[in-house]
Protein backbone atom coordinates (compact mmCIF):
# COMPACT_ATOMS: atom_id res chain seq x y z
CA UNK A 1 0.00 0.00 0.00
CA UNK A 2 1.46 3.53 -1.22
CA UNK A 3 0.05 5.24 1.80
CA UNK A 4 1.39 2.76 4.34
CA UNK A 5 5.33 3.96 2.75
CA UNK A 6 4.41 7.23 3.21
CA UNK A 7 3.28 7.25 6.95
CA UNK A 8 4.13 3.44 8.59
CA UNK A 9 2.30 4.21 11.89
CA UNK A 10 -1.13 2.87 12.66
CA UNK A 11 -4.09 5.60 11.58
CA UNK A 12 -6.98 6.23 13.18
CA UNK A 13 -10.53 7.59 12.05
CA UNK A 14 -12.56 9.42 15.14
CA UNK A 15 -16.59 10.39 13.91
CA UNK A 16 -18.02 13.28 15.83
CA UNK A 17 -21.18 14.45 15.20
CA UNK A 18 -21.36 18.53 16.53
CA UNK A 19 -23.92 18.59 19.12
CA UNK A 20 -24.59 22.72 17.67
CA UNK A 21 -24.64 22.14 13.98
CA UNK A 22 -25.89 18.44 13.52
CA UNK A 23 -22.51 18.05 11.38
CA UNK A 24 -20.83 14.46 11.51
CA UNK A 25 -17.35 15.14 11.38
CA UNK A 26 -14.31 12.69 10.56
CA UNK A 27 -10.68 13.44 11.87
CA UNK A 28 -7.39 11.42 11.48
CA UNK A 29 -5.27 10.52 14.11
CA UNK A 30 -2.48 8.51 15.30
CA UNK A 31 -3.11 8.66 18.64
CA UNK A 32 -4.46 5.48 19.80
CA UNK A 33 -4.66 5.93 23.49
CA UNK A 34 -7.22 9.20 23.99
CA UNK A 35 -10.86 9.03 23.93
CA UNK A 36 -12.81 9.75 20.93
CA UNK A 37 -14.39 12.80 22.62
CA UNK A 38 -11.18 14.10 24.02
CA UNK A 39 -9.44 13.78 20.33
CA UNK A 40 -12.52 15.76 18.78
CA UNK A 41 -12.12 18.59 21.71
CA UNK A 42 -8.39 18.81 20.71
CA UNK A 43 -9.33 19.38 16.58
CA UNK A 44 -12.02 22.04 17.72
CA UNK A 45 -9.37 24.19 19.94
CA UNK A 46 -6.68 23.93 17.39
CA UNK A 47 -9.35 24.73 14.70
CA UNK A 48 -10.36 28.24 16.48
CA UNK A 49 -6.16 28.61 16.60
CA UNK A 50 -6.14 28.66 13.18
CA UNK A 51 -8.80 30.92 12.24
CA UNK A 52 -7.46 33.28 14.65
CA UNK A 53 -3.93 32.98 12.78
CA UNK A 54 -6.35 33.79 9.44
CA UNK A 55 -7.28 36.44 11.45
CA UNK A 56 -3.95 37.56 12.35
CA UNK A 57 -3.02 37.02 8.71
CA UNK A 58 -5.85 39.16 7.15
CA UNK A 59 -6.12 42.36 9.52
CA UNK A 60 -2.59 42.53 11.42
CA UNK A 61 -0.96 42.30 7.98
CA UNK A 62 2.14 39.70 9.64
CA UNK A 63 2.97 37.79 6.88
CA UNK A 64 6.04 36.34 8.60
CA UNK A 65 7.89 36.99 11.67
CA UNK A 66 10.96 39.04 12.12
CA UNK A 67 12.66 37.11 15.18
CA UNK A 68 12.19 33.31 16.53
CA UNK A 69 12.24 33.83 20.11
CA UNK A 70 8.73 33.96 21.98
CA UNK A 71 10.00 37.52 22.72
CA UNK A 72 10.08 38.64 19.28
CA UNK A 73 6.75 37.34 18.35
CA UNK A 74 5.01 39.06 21.38
CA UNK A 75 6.25 42.12 20.28
CA UNK A 76 5.48 42.20 16.62
CA UNK A 77 2.07 40.94 17.56
CA UNK A 78 1.63 43.63 20.12
CA UNK A 79 2.80 46.33 17.71
CA UNK A 80 0.73 45.30 15.24
CA UNK A 81 -2.39 45.10 17.63
CA UNK A 82 -1.84 48.77 18.71
CA UNK A 83 -1.66 49.75 15.15
CA UNK A 84 -4.24 47.53 14.20
CA UNK A 85 -6.48 49.27 17.41
CA UNK A 86 -5.26 53.16 17.09
CA UNK A 87 -5.66 53.70 13.30
CA UNK A 88 -9.39 53.76 13.46
CA UNK A 89 -9.23 57.19 16.12
CA UNK A 90 -7.32 59.33 14.03
CA UNK A 91 -9.80 58.12 11.02
CA UNK A 92 -12.47 59.37 12.90
CA UNK A 93 -11.12 62.18 13.74
CA UNK A 94 -9.65 63.71 10.89
CA UNK A 95 -11.55 61.93 8.45
CA UNK A 96 -8.84 61.38 6.08
CA UNK A 97 -10.09 60.17 2.19
CA UNK A 98 -8.19 56.68 2.55
CA UNK A 99 -9.75 53.87 4.31
CA UNK A 100 -8.43 52.26 7.67
CA UNK A 101 -7.28 48.71 5.62
CA UNK A 102 -5.49 51.08 3.68
CA UNK A 103 -3.86 53.32 6.00
CA UNK A 104 -2.96 49.64 7.56
CA UNK A 105 -0.99 49.01 4.80
CA UNK A 106 0.63 51.95 4.62
CA UNK A 107 1.48 51.71 7.88
CA UNK A 108 2.99 48.06 7.85
CA UNK A 109 5.56 48.87 4.72
CA UNK A 110 6.43 52.22 5.68
CA UNK A 111 7.48 51.11 9.67
CA UNK A 112 9.64 48.93 8.93
CA UNK A 113 11.40 50.70 6.17
CA UNK A 114 14.92 52.24 6.84
CA UNK A 115 14.57 55.95 6.02
CA UNK A 116 17.71 58.11 6.20
CA UNK A 117 17.06 60.84 8.99
CA UNK A 118 18.48 63.38 7.11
Amino acid sequence: MLTKKRYPDTLRIISFVDPKTGKRLKFLTNNQTLDADIIAMLYRKRWRIELFFNWIKQHLRIKAFFGTTPNAVKVQMWIAVIAYVLVPRPKHRYQPDRESNEILQILSITILEKTPVN
